[in-house]
């Protein structure tokens, strides 16, 4: 707790020494501990900026906009089309890259507007542990990160998330819409709402963890491992097949690996973490 408790005095530190400071807020569990110490050490000099996009469901939308209420800051919504962004739609594997480049681009024009000096994203500790060209974009363009740079993995942020009382302390974690495609497959707003339309029956049948994976005419379920035999009982199985169908998908299979995160890497990222000697994927 101790250490805990110094990590949380180092952030909001660095988050004072700001001055004033916009948060890329997306209502998750990690951008709104950000906005949620950044309210409290700057008040009306914190901004939240989130993104209505399509690649993020109307409910994230809504609920970054419940918080934001609930925490007191102020709070914007900008329209983002990420699909308009040159090479984004062919789904390389540098797409966060591009993605972000625009996205921090569009924000820090945004915090201009409101005299804001400083514009900080939810990068953590354990972000360095994935596959995220995003962070050079926002390298590039000085986005600070206050989380990563006090040393706060997702153990930590949701151990200060619970102490400051913030209904996303137990958030499971999400990643924008694209994430559910492979590499090379071109994304698009059709194909979007199909892996959205089966996302959303998984969270109104209580699914804790999931992401619905795009494979042409399969979509592939990754449920969290103590959850993937809920998805067997005939209501929730039923439900799930027509949900696939509807949305356009010719079979729904789920991965009885589970949820992992990254899975949709590319492989030549996942090989280099392997020890040596160690199996790889069959491809």
């Amino acid at each position: 707790m101790s250490e805990l408790s110094d990590r949380e005095q180092d952030l909001r530190r660095r988050i004072r020494e700001c001055g004033s400071l916009a948060v890329a807020f997306s209502g998750g569990l990690d951008s709104t501990l950000l906005a949620a110490v950044a309210v409290q050490e700057l008040g009306e000099r914190a901004l939240a900026i989130t993104a209505r996009s399509p690649l993020y469901p109307e409910h994230e939308q809504k609920e970054a906009s419940e918080l934001a209420r609930h925490m007191g800051i102020r709070h914007l919504i900008i329209d983002s089309n990420e699909l308009a962004v040159e090479g984004f739609a062919d789904n390389p594997p540098d797409r966060c890259y591009l993605c972000k480049s625009e996205l921090f681009d569009t924000l820090w024009r945004v915090a201009r507007e409101h005299d804001i000096e400083c514009l900080a994203d939810g990068s953590n500790l354990d972000d360095l542990r994935d596959f995220r060209p995003g962070r050079r974009a926002g390298r590039e363009r000085r986005v600070v990160t206050p989380l990563l740079d006090a040393g706060l993995g997702k153990r930590e942020i949701r151990a200060l998330s619970r102490k400051l009382g913030l209904p996303t302390a137990e958030k499971a974690a999400f990643a924008c819409l694209a994430s559910r495609f492979p590499h090379y497959t071109r994304i698009t707003e059709e194909k979007l709402r199909a892996v959205g339309a089966v996302e959303e029956v998984l969270r109104e049948l209580g699914f804790g963890q999931f992401r619905a994976r795009y494979h042409e005419d399969i979509v592939r379920l990754e449920l969290a491992p103590a959850e993937l035999s809920r998805a067997c009982e005939d209501n929730n199985r039923r439900r799930i097949a027509e949900c696939g169908r509807r949305a356009g998908f010719r079979y729904v299979a789920l991965d009885l690996e589970g949820y992992r995160t990254g899975s949709m890497n590319p492989y030549e990222y996942e090989a280099a973490l392997q020890p040596p000697g160690a199996g790889g994927t069959v491809h």
